[in-house]
């Protein structure tokens, strides 16, 4: 047997050495979400708060997102006085709850602490009224009631079907058609949100001023200065810049890259 076969016995016998020890080790454990989430919440506890937020932030980076996780992601760059950090994840947990008055109030006490307090434009009561009960529960929560409600109902009628005193088949008859149109009041609350959300995008400002064209471009007119914290809604875009609208109404062209969408 040449030497040159020798060689190639001993690299397939090495390579065969390796890939049996590699076998008989177990795959690293990969990394649970809920053990990064206890990490987080154990660091916010003991006030280490830029550790907690980097944590809360490997959460949604493993695909888990929720309320209670935008929340106390909010909650941890407030403590580190990173306000515009603090308003977008206060926003994103109000998109998933908006119905939870500790993400409001904490909300609005970061508000507080941006340069611009901007006066939103009188809304008719009807669409105020509307608005604030089309957002008074997640889009979660109203889905779950329409099913209940749904279910309840079709029970109701069945009992009116198989029933035999009068009585008992009116109150049924009657209850299951209640029930009915509530469920189909709830999936019609529901729908109204998800459509609300998908065709109102909004946006916080990062840069610290921000100067506001009259068009796209560094050239145009400014219009005026917005801050960093502030949050706008935003429409079309025309390649690096986003056409705004400002609560009180006022509307001008930004460039992309100073904003983060909610």
């Amino acid at each position: 047997m040449t030497s040159k076969m020798h060689k190639y016995i001993a690299c397939l016998l090495l390579m065969l050495a390796m890939a049996g020890s590699s076998f008989g080790k177990a795959a690293p454990a990969p990394i649970s979400g809920k053990d990064v989430m206890a990490k987080a919440n154990e660091a916010y506890g003991k006030g280490k708060y830029q550790e907690a937020s980097k944590a809360y932030e490997q959460v949604l980076a493993l695909g888990y997102e929720s309320a209670p996780i935008y929340y106390n992601l909010g909650n941890a760059y407030y403590k580190l006085d990173e306000i515009p950090e603090a308003i977008l994840y206060y926003e994103k947990a109000y998109k998933l709850s908006p119905g939870d008055e500790d993400i409001q109030v904490n909300l609005q006490f970061a508000n507080l602490k941006i340069t611009d307090k901007i006066e939103a434009v009188p809304e008719f009561f009807v669409a105020k009224w509307w608005r604030g009960l089309v957002m008074g529960l997640s889009l979660e929560t109203w889905s779950v009631w329409a099913v209940v409600l749904f279910l309840l109902g079709f029970s109701a009628l069945i009992i009116y079907l198989f029933a035999r005193l009068p009585v008992a088949k009116r109150t049924a008859f009657y209850l299951g058609i209640f029930l009915l149109v509530a469920g189909l009041s709830a999936l019609v609350l529901a729908s109204a949100q998800q459509s609300y959300i998908e065709d109102t995008r909004h946006a916080i400002v990062f840069s610290g001023t921000v100067n506001v064209q009259s068009a796209p471009g560094d050239k145009q007119k400014t219009l005026f200065v917005i801050h960093e914290g502030t949050k706008v809604q935003i429409g079309q875009r025309e390649q690096d810049w986003i056409r705004i609208v400002l609560p009180n109404g006022n509307v001008g062209w930004i460039e992309a890259a100073a904003v983060r969408e909610i």
